[in-house]
């Protein structure tokens, strides 16, 4: 986080003002026009009390009265930092100075954009992962749904264990080869990776993630205050994840090695034994997400490290999102007993169970071949939707203006631009077209990606996608025409 340096500041001895209530307006007046953005550590108070020239008890009142105002917030060892603007004149407390160091972690404005974006009837948007859900068994589902209520009221409508309703956990169990007491089920993937935070991570820790990653893993390991060291997937180097090991002494190491997102790279077999094998020896815990595992339409990916690991260093996590529809809120992960226990001990604190009636549905949907008929179609689809978003780049774009792997699975396809153009200027220009795609930015925790963007092919019809990137390509011909800052055009890059 920023830390300011404020001896430019004056204090005026002769005001009427007191020097602290000086102090308190200049510092407020710094916040409110951005000057000192959220997260922003002020000095220690004898440091700026010295660099100002005033007591201790001077910066001490003005730090106070800027927490009261709302304006930051101070914890014990760790300094005062900026936390917001102040709340509405009329708020009954400045709430914002009472919040946990972790509520204020802000939501990244690019994601916020996507969000503002897409909701636009007239944007087809590339940018937010989803399955083809045109296709989805609404009715046959429904009828499970239904069912369900009408056969066992007491066990859809009255509390359910944590862990989540036997029934699930045996038709998971069976699907996976996993141990049914070994499943937890989770009101979304998401909720896995919380509670794999609460239960693993100190402020401070460090976590060795995908680079690029997924943007909710790195979103919630990040809100949970620790670092994030990046391991480039595509490349497995295994001699650098080591480094990595010795260097950072990781407490977790969260991957996703089938059709990853949003590169699509998947590991090899011999390559997710060196994993295992590497994590074992340096006992840091694997998180596997295993969510585009059945989305495989060249081929099936080798077996999930969950099932490959003889040294239970491997916590599994998957979701029917991918392969359903991200409404659907169900997930879960798969671990050793204990840490089922623990996990459900943490889970019932803010969520006692995921909802009974949708996992009662989606265990009869599983054992009764749903789920497996509704695959099928789906990879059909989603190679077919690929195929159809491969080709129109190919036509509408310049040539050597964008480049990428056909992935052999999944639901992205990630692409890198060429001429220099910079993804987060093509992405103003796409969204004025009423085009959306995900920039890089959002996938790497340390900033990079300048030049990269992820597509999702699965969530739109052929015909929209046809029609997305003919619109896209007129906003890559246009960032191409537009004269550049020193005047300089376009260049292939070499």
């Amino acid at each position: 986080m920023a830390r300011v340096d404020f001896s430019s500041l004056t204090l005026s001895r002769t005001r009427s003002a007191a020097l602290y209530q000086q102090l308190t307006e200049a510092l407020a007046e710094s916040i409110r026009r951005g000057d000192l953005p959220p997260g922003t550590r002020l000095l220690p108070e004898r440091q700026l009390a010295g660099q100002l020239g005033v007591s201790r008890t001077t910066i001490i009142n003005a730090y106070r009265e800027l927490e009261a105002r709302g304006f930051v917030r101070g914890q014990v060892g760790r300094g005062t930092y900026v936390c917001a603007n102040p709340d509405v004149a009329d708020a009954p407390l400045a709430w914002r100075s009472k919040l946990a160091y972790g509520a204020h972690a802000p939501v990244d404005p690019a994601v916020e954009g996507l969000m503002r974006a897409a909701a636009r009837p007239d944007v087809i948007s590339f940018a937010v992962g989803s399955p083809a859900l045109d296709g989805f068994p609404a009715e046959q589902f429904q009828l499970f749904l239904a069912e369900a209520a009408l056969r066992q009221p007491a066990a859809v409508f009255g509390h359910g264990p944590t862990e989540g309703q036997p029934a699930l956990r045996q038709a998971i169990g069976a699907r996976y080869r996993i141990a049914p007491d070994q499943v937890m089920v989770l009101s979304g993937s998401l909720q896995g990776l919380d509670l794999l935070a609460k239960c693993f991570l100190e402020r401070g820790d460090t976590v060795v993630v995908d680079r690029p990653g997924n943007r909710s893993a790195l979103q919630a390991f990040g809100a949970a205050g620790v670092r994030l060291v990046g391991w480039d997937i595509a490349r497995a180097d295994f001699e650098e994840l080591e480094d990595i090991f010795l260097r950072y002494r990781p407490k977790l190491l969260y991957t996703n090695p089938a059709y990853q997102n949003p590169t699509g790279a998947t590991l090899s077999i011999a390559q997710r034994r060196d994993l295992i094998e590497l994590a074992a020896r340096y006992r840091v815990p694997i998180v596997e997400d295993d969510a585009y595992r059945e989305l495989g339409f060249r081929g099936s990916p080798p077996p999930p490290l969950y099932q490959l690991d003889e040294h239970s260093v491997v916590i599994y996590l998957n979701t029917f999102s991918k392969m359903l529809a991200p409404g659907l809120r169900v997930g879960w992960l798969a671990a050793p007993r204990a840490l089922i226990r623990q996990l459900a001990q943490i889970k019932l604190r803010s969520d006692m169970h995921t909802a009974n009636l949708m996992q009662l549905a989606l265990a009869e949907f599983v054992t009764s071949g749903g789920l497996d008929r509704h695959l099928v179609w789906l990879r059909a689809e989603h190679a077919r939707r690929l195929d159809v978003m491969t080709a129109s780049l190919t036509a509408c774009l310049p040539p050597a203006a964008l480049t990428f792997r056909v992935p052999e699975g999944g639901i992205f396809l990630w692409c890198r631009l060429g001429f220099a153009i910079e993804t987060a200027r093509l992405l103003d220009r796409a969204t004025a077209a009423g085009v959306l795609f995900a920039g890089a930015n959002l996938f790497y925790s340390d900033g990079s990606g300048l030049n990269e963007l992820r597509l999702c092919f699965a969530a739109q019809p052929p015909e929209v996608i046809r029609e997305g990137v003919e619109r896209l390509g007129a906003a890559v011909a246009a960032e191409l025409s537009a004269p550049r800052t020193g005047g300089d055009d376009y260049r292939p890059i070499v």
